[in-house]
């Protein structure tokens, strides 16, 4: 008999906690109030270990642990997670110990003692202890510990401890303790301690403290600890601590050490070397201790040595040379053609 009522009693051990799973404690009146479970639909606080059938929930969503695949149903409130929590799509604010996301989308505020993450996108503020992510476009406030970065794009202000980075477009003002980068357009201000870089055009303000460059059209004021670069056309004020180079140079370039182009209309201040590459042509004011312009210059050149394959302006150096037609021309302190 003892061994008998051993045996009841672990089955019923076993079988109990099955069928408690399967079951919701509801307390609600025409499903608004409490209910503890798996309950489908309703408003007020529910509370679950781990949401399989989930669809919709107005209030308060408190669950244990992630979803079971594929994240299913919408939270339209809180949805938070002790210490972990998710849905399909969260509309309102999203609070989880270690961390939460969404199979499509959040709308509001996330936060993730961990991180925060969605397949689709992130809209609002979204904070999270290493990072933030997205599948789709996060838009509002992204900040993560480590890093922030989305497949779609990011729009608003984005901030890494380590780097901000996104396979679509990046715009508003971000920040990354190593780097910002996107495979797409970037616009506004971008700051990276290591450098900062577009996949596409640059347009607004960019600061790095190795380098600042695209790989297209970069636009406004770009300052590089060792150099600025572009693409395409380098237009607005370029700053490197050792050089600044681009295709086609538009406004002002400032080089540590060097500057050049294969064509430029700008304003050229460099430590050491000045170049135009063959062919090309250079429009302007250039001031460094060697101007190399291996093509045809329309304006002034000053330094120790001054060279034009074509002259049409002024050279004022030691030593100025000029091929205008072929015919050289070597002369001291200033040559005019």
């Amino acid at each position: 008999m003892r061994i008998s009522a051993l045996v009841r009693l672990l089955v019923a051990a076993v079988l109990i906690p099955i069928a408690v799973s399967a079951q919701v404690i509801d307390l609600t009146i025409h499903d608004v109030g409490l209910a503890i479970g798996d309950k489908p639909r309703m408003t007020g606080l529910r509370i679950n270990f781990r949401d399989r059938a989930l669809q919709q929930v107005t209030g308060v969503n408190l669950t244990i642990w992630q979803p079971y695949e594929p994240p299913t149903g919408r939270v339209n409130g809180l949805a938070l997670g002790v210490p972990v929590t998710g849905a399909r799509e969260i509309n309102g604010a999203m609070l989880a110990a270690l961390g939460g996301g969404v199979a499509h989308a959040i709308t509001g505020i996330g936060i993730g003692g961990v991180g925060v993450g969605g397949g689709g996108d992130l809209k609002g503020i979204m904070i999270g202890g290493i990072g933030v992510g997205s599948g789709g476009r996060a838009t509002g406030l992204t900040v993560g510990g480590v890093g922030a970065g989305s497949a779609g794009g990011l729009s608003g202000i984005q901030i890494g401890g380590v780097g901000v980075g996104s396979g679509g477009d990046v715009s508003g003002i971000s920040i990354g303790g190593i780097g910002v980068g996107s495979a797409g357009r970037l616009s506004g201000i971008a700051i990276g301690g290591v450098g900062v870089g577009g996949g596409g055009d640059f347009r607004g303000i960019g600061i790095g403290g190795v380098g600042v460059g695209g790989a297209g059209n970069v636009t406004g004021l770009m300052i590089g600890g060792v150099g600025v670069g572009s693409g395409g056309t380098l237009e607005g004020l370029g700053i490197g601590g050792i050089g600044v180079g681009a295709p086609t140079v538009k406004g002002v370039m400032i080089g540590g050490f060097g500057a050049g182009a294969e064509n430029a209309h700008a304003i050229v201040l460099a430590g050491g070397y000045f170049k135009i590459e063959n062919n090309g042509r250079f429009d302007g004011g250039a001031l460094a201790a060697v101007n190399n312009v291996k093509g045809a210059q329309h304006g002034l050149t000053i330094g120790l040595f001054n060279y034009a394959r074509e002259l049409h302006g002024a050279q004022i150096g030691l030593i100025n040379v000029s091929d205008n037609g072929g015919s050289r021309r070597v002369i001291p302190l200033l040559s005019v053609r």
